[in-house]
């Protein structure tokens, strides 16, 4: 089973809408059964698009967060001095712990002298596996100000690894994560293509700059989608010219068309609403140059 990663280096610019259409492609496409991941765990939203049923719920427990047991407790305050944090304070003439500002890291439970502070698990969201319209799903809902995002990414790649090799999938498709951050990085290990999605303008070249840089340290072959490419031909102009003096293939010059919005409001992806829309073509050539790149490299 290998690896497809769509990323971006910023948001907006239509990774989820590219990954949902690829998903839609492969169902179709015999002998390309996918398994599909959502690593953007702190903003999950391929769900919008595949209409999936949820089978299993999972919590997440991303780390630990102190506790102070009031009857050992005997107010010393170097559980306090202690915290770089300033997670321990004094309420109601007890010291309590912040849950939103304890890191976990265990630094008060080392100088109590009663043992009155201990750390218990903390469960930092949830996720799930799921049947979707195209294949099976890996999921997950990160709570707010939780962090461990790369962990529960990791987590969604080695559930879906275990049910690809149970079930024989030969594909799996990620919807990354923007940026270059953990969750990005979580979401290439063990990837063996990245698609990077990105688009004509000043931030969207210099992130897709940083998401090759990213491909490229781990040694991952890297494959450039432009997307709304015909607003502002000078910029798609400029990532052509960079791809290929660095010898990246750019597989596809998507058009900017208000039907993917149309398709988005029905919950549809657009090769599924237009199939013969200019763009779904297009989408349909990029997929097409996606598995002529695999098979070339040997990928499956």
């Amino acid at each position: 089973m290998k690896q497809i990663v769509v990323l971006s280096g910023k948001g907006g610019t239509g990774k989820t809408t590219i990954t949902a259409a690829l998903a839609h492609l492969a169902y179709q496409a015999p002998g390309t059964r996918a398994i599909l991941v959502d690593a953007d765990v702190d903003a999950a939203n391929l769900d919008l698009l595949l209409e999936p049923q949820i089978l299993e719920t999972h919590d997440f427990v991303g780390g630990q967060i102190a506790t102070i047991a009031r009857s050992l407790c005997a107010d010393c305050g170097r559980c306090v001095e202690v915290c770089r944090f300033d997670a321990i304070r004094k309420d109601n003439g007890f010291h309590t712990v912040d849950a939103m500002a304890c890191e976990g890291c265990a630094a008060c439970t080392t100088k109590c002298p009663n043992d009155a502070v201990v750390m218990l698990p903390c469960v930092s969201g949830c996720w799930f596996s799921s049947l979707s319209r195209y294949g099976p799903l890996f999921h997950a809902r990160l709570s707010p100000a939780q962090e461990s995002s790369g962990k529960l990414v990791a987590l969604l790649k080695q559930q879906a690894c275990a049910q690809a090799l149970d079930e024989n999938y030969l594909l799996m498709i990620v919807d990354g994560p923007p940026g270059i951050g953990c969750p990005a990085i979580a979401s290439v290990s063990g990837a063996d293509l990245v698609l990077v999605v990105t688009e004509p303008t000043t931030a969207g070249i210099h992130d897709m700059k940083r998401v090759l840089a990213l491909a490229a340290h781990f040694d991952i072959p890297a494959l450039v989608c432009i997307n709304k490419a015909d607003l502002y031909p000078a910029g798609m102009a400029a990532i052509s010219g960079y791809c290929q003096d660095r010898g990246l293939p750019v597989i596809g010059q998507l058009p900017f068309d208000l039907n993917v919005a149309k398709a988005m409001v029905q919950g549809q992806t657009i090769t599924a609403f237009l199939p013969d829309s200019p763009i779904s073509g297009a989408l349909g050539d990029i997929w097409q140059s996606i598995l002529a790149h695999i098979h070339a490299n040997e990928v499956i």
